[in-house]
């Protein structure tokens, strides 16, 4: 039971601090649009990241994120219950920071900016904001797996992840906001009542975290000692 808690309090607490920072960053770019917002939100959510991963992956393994967490249930590395428990607090987290942006922040700022959610650009159609984030979370959740589950990766905490996730916000962002978690969009969504887009955030995601997940599993950790916790 209380490792139980241990999990859900830091897959909440980091969750909450990505949606919070990168909702706030989104939310208080003057110039939503441009190149130079690009670069902050890429930079805020990396760093974020980073430190939250680093903070969390000895106690709950860092996930803060529902389809690293099916990364790891596909390739048998949590069990269903505690990839349950993660997936609850990760999307609470996600809608309780959604609801303090809204409180705290002024509303002409977080009614445009649908409280830092993302969205897919108008010249996006919805299979290509699939494939988009589908292809991000592969190279999101191949980091995960290269650098904090498999023993022979580098000892980088959360560095590589949180870069990984900035490359990916740089590169799509303009095109679908790169969300590369459905918590980090759900949150949001669940607030302003605006679900467009969520088909995008929930499906690509989930297969770019599986595919990626099951690769490095099968291909790179088949002799590798199996892991039985998200830790």
């Amino acid at each position: 039971m209380r490792d139980t808690w241990r999990h859900f309090v830091a897959e909440f607490v980091g969750t909450f601090a990505l949606v919070f920072i990168g909702g706030g960053t989104i939310i208080t770019s003057p110039l939503v649009q441009s190149q130079a917002t690009v670069l902050s939100v890429a930079l805020a959510h990396g760093l974020i990241l980073a430190l939250l991963v680093s903070a969390t992956m000895n106690i709950s393994g860092g996930h803060l994120n529902p389809a690293v967490t099916t990364g790891f249930l596909v390739t048998r590395r949590i069990d269903p219950m505690m990839a349950v428990i993660h997936w609850i607090a990760q999307f609470l987290g996600a809608i309780i920071a959604a609801y303090m942006l809204k409180a705290l922040f002024p509303v002409a700022v977080t009614s445009v900016t649908l409280l830092g959610g993302q969205r897919i650009s108008s010249d996006t159609t919805l299979l290509q904001a699939v494939v988009l984030e589908a292809v991000a979370t592969f190279f999101l959740v191949f980091v995960v797996f290269g650098t904090a589950v498999d023993p022979r990766g580098p000892k980088l905490g959360g560095m590589a992840i949180g870069l990984t996730v900035a490359a990916d916000i740089l590169a799509i962002g303009p095109l679908t906001g790169g969300s590369m978690n459905p918590a980090r969009s759900f949150g949001p969504a669940v607030v302003t009542h605006v679900f467009e887009g969520q088909t995008a955030y929930w499906v690509g995601p989930i297969i770019g975290g599986i595919v990626a997940a099951l690769l490095y599993d099968r291909l790179f950790l088949r002799d590798g000692p199996p892991t039985a916790s998200a830790t």
